[in-house]
């Protein structure tokens, strides 16, 4: 077969009706065959930039000719031909890549960490790497790059320390008004201080949206749809960051300082495994939550065997520290196809209350309002 082949089948593909491999088994089978694709074109890459036909054209490397023969940024021409040179030195991964077993995104986390952590110990992912292997093909790309995290500060922890501490070092944050009057900005904060802006300003976010409901509902006289609220999503969290500032600006020099909170799950018992992370899903070393113990309170989560999370004693309703408990435990909807944080989530019952069901963790999920309602209408319940 040559590409001569490949430009027939896919000028097939793009002329048939895309409703003729819509089907979820379809999906599945055109994701596999781009992986496989893509693969193949690191490969080549690779290979192309070993020859040096490049220079032939005048190209400095094999960067610029990718650039300006293929029409591609630089920064993707640099990505692939690292990930086609990477790919020997990771055999398996390159195996499975080749298969469509798992695609360019778990690749280039692998190849990242081995990378990483060849410097100190050159043996360390090829006795792993099968184990890598395997969590990037069963889990979802969340949770495995956190084991993929959680690996390489095994791997490396003093490596693992210094990255850490240059994410720190990279924060950055600028505001500037253009010639309309407009101001643009943008900002680049590290996991801690991340979390806490984020928190706050989905906190505010929250509080306005609920404002926006109560006044759409008094105006319309019922239950508002989304697009009636006065203000979008978008809006409101630029609202909440000049909310911020206003705060900030009238608060008094001698007001106590917030003392902000972090959620931090640890495992049990702690020599049994690795687990420092925040509540938002964020894997961090021990050594980032330093700087922080001196102004932060830490709400340390601790799991036990059996995903119980013990926080508190359970109550008659998912309330208080039981329902904070099972956030932290689940951090995100149950729902297999859902990502939407716990904290959004409604926490109900697995076998209903009224049907036997205890108001305990081992009886509780997070559930987000959409996927609770679509439970409740697809047939019978665990409880019979």
């Amino acid at each position: 077969m040559d590409i001569g082949d490949l430009d027939e089948v896919l000028a097939s593909l793009a002329g048939a009706d895309p409703f003729s491999f819509g089907d979820p088994e379809s999906v599945i089978a055109l994701e596999r065959a781009l992986g496989v694709l893509t693969c193949i074109t690191s490969k080549a890459v690779a290979s192309f930039d070993a020859s040096k036909e490049w220079a032939v054209d005048g190209a400095q490397n094999a960067t610029a000719w990718l650039s300006t023969r293929c029409h591609l940024p630089a920064a993707e021409a640099r990505r692939q031909l690292r990930r086609g040179r990477a790919l020997p030195s990771v055999p398996l991964c390159a195996e499975a890549f080749s298969n469509g077993e798992i695609g360019v995104a778990q690749v280039d986390v692998l190849v990242k960490a081995a990378h990483a952590v060849w410097r100190v110990d050159d043996e360390a992912f090829s006795r792993d790497e099968a184990i890598l292997l395997g969590a990037a093909k069963e889990l979802k790309f969340g949770p495995f790059s956190a084991v993929v995290a959680y690996w390489s500060q095994l791997a490396d922890p003093d490596g693992a320390e210094a990255s850490e501490m240059e994410k720190r070092a990279r924060r950055d944050a600028f505001l500037s008004q253009s010639v309309s009057g407009m101001w643009l900005g943008q900002m680049t904060l590290d996991p801690v201080s991340g979390e806490i802006v984020s928190r706050e300003l989905i906190r505010l976010e929250a509080e306005m949206f609920e404002a926006d409901w109560a006044e759409a509902k008094a105006t319309l006289g019922r239950d508002p749809k989304i697009d009636e609220l006065g203000r979008t999503s978008p809006q409101r969290r630029a609202d909440a960051l000049v909310e911020m500032a206003t705060r900030s600006k009238s608060t008094p020099a001698d007001a106590r300082r917030p003392e902000p909170l972090f959620s931090v799950l640890v495992d049990f018992p702690t020599l049994s495994g690795r687990v420092c992370e925040l509540a938002s899903g964020g894997v961090l070393t021990p050594g980032t939550l330093v700087p922080w113990l001196d102004e932060a309170w830490f709400e340390r989560i601790v799991f036990a065997p059996g995903r119980r999370v013990e926080c508190s004693v359970t109550s008659r309703f998912f309330t208080g520290a039981t329902r904070r408990a099972i956030e932290l435990r689940d951090q995100a909807c149950c729902h297999e196809f859902c990502e939407v944080r716990a904290e959004r989530c409604e926490i109900d019952h697995i076998i209903p209350y009224a049907k036997g069901g205890l108001t305990e963790q081992g009886n509780a999920q997070a559930l987000c309002g959409f996927h609770n309602r679509l439970r409740n209408h697809q047939g019978p319940d665990p409880g019979g």
